[in-house]
């Protein structure tokens, strides 16, 4: 359904690496005016990243300050995004934040998902309605809350004339099923960047691997690896979604006790760890796929590309910017679109990807 008015994306993912923001215009087709990644500061990142470890705790206060120091860094992201633009406020017709989530909770009782970001002083900021708070109303609706892209994958993506997938590689990695004919599903399959990340940031001090530089100088342990692969999430069956509360360093290092590997040998077993459970997992839930179209900073890693074509013979892989979705911007995308479907009164959730009881207006309206 065409849109002129302009809509504006903010996400910071499971790597809290920075916050994407992504101005769009819904046409004729999805339409980026402009896309930037804004970086947290230096000490905000570093206690985000340290919260996602197992047994990390905060007190109320704690919260409370973190979700307004989150939220004004998003607001400060949309305050030079639209800077940057030129665009005037009033063509702006909503803000789509998705907030850093602190705690995905879906194995709990009862089940909780916690994004932060206070939304209210994005709105305040900018004078732009903001739509926040996305994965709640799903969860509230039995499902799993995520994954929440595939809705928008399905609108932008989908093909006629054969099985499409589409790959997000981000901190933990999801697929979107798109069959020619049938139902849309989507979950998430397991770690992506998020552990590579971590890992060398504590042997080499940082942030990422770039080009899988460090992985490939490194050979992949099949022990290790078996090891990793035999958690029992991985043969849980869809629909499913995880974080950094589960897959963290400290899950690694309970494989690791009282072995001695090479950094880098560690480093290569976690790329393969995520090919091998995306392709594992494609092939099981929809063997016929012929294009698997990546996005996400994982579509930056040729290594990791490489290691999952190896593994899905016959199936075209390439970056959806072939399809003119920005691979880096996808998702700030989504939550854009998801504030034009919020206000049009329109389902965000699609339930046979979270599991809910069924299609769900999503997020909460802070007015202007």
């Amino acid at each position: 359904m065409a849109d002129d008015a302009l809509y504006l994306g903010l996400i910071s993912g499971t790597s809290a690496d920075g916050i994407d923001a992504a101005l769009v215009r819904f046409a004729a087709r999805a339409e980026t005016l402009l896309a930037r990644t804004f970086p947290y500061p230096e000490a905000l990142r570093a206690q985000l990243l340290q919260l996602s470890q197992q047994g990390a705790s905060l007190t109320l206060d704690d919260i409370g300050a973190l979700d307004a120091r989150i939220g004004d860094a998003f607001a400060d992201a949309a305050e030079a995004l639209i800077a940057d633009s030129g665009m005037a406020r009033a063509a702006i017709r909503a803000i789509g934040s998705h907030g850093q989530t602190l705690r995905h909770r879906i194995d709990a009782s009862p089940r909780f998902t916690m994004q932060l970001g206070d939304p209210n002083r994005i709105a305040e900021r900018t004078g732009i309605a903001t739509v926040a708070d996305f994965r709640r109303r799903d969860v509230a609706a039995g499902g799993q809350g995520a994954p929440l892209a595939p809705a928008f994958h399905a609108a932008m993506l989908h093909s006629r004339d054969e099985d499409r997938a589409v790959l997000n590689l981000g901190g933990i990695a999801n697929l979107t099923l798109l069959p020619r004919d049938g139902v849309v599903r989507g979950f998430d399959t397991g770690p992506a960047n998020g552990l590579m990340d971590a890992w060398i940031a504590r042997h080499r001090g940082v942030a990422y691997d770039a080009g899988g530089a460090w992985a490939a100088s490194g050979r992949v342990d099949t022990g290790l690896l078996a090891a990793l692969c035999a958690d029992p999430w991985f043969a849980l069956p869809p629909p499913k979604s995880t974080g950094r509360d589960q897959f963290h360093l400290g899950w690694l290092d309970v494989h690791l006790a009282g072995d001695r590997h090479r950094p880098e040998d560690v480093q290569a077993t976690l790329c393969e760890l995520t090919a091998t459970t995306v392709a594992d997992a494609l092939r099981r839930h929809q063997p016929g796929t012929r294009r698997l179209l990546v996005c996400g900073g994982g579509v930056h890693n040729p290594l990791l590309l490489a290691r999952i074509g190896a593994r899905l013979p016959g199936v075209t892989t390439e970056s959806t910017a072939a399809y003119g979705l920005d691979p880096d911007f996808v998702e700030a995308m989504t939550f854009a679109w998801l504030a034009r479907e919020t206000l049009a009164g329109r389902p965000g959730n699609l339930p046979g990807v979270t599991g809910a009881r069924g299609p769900r207006v999503l997020g909460a309206i802070h007015p202007a």
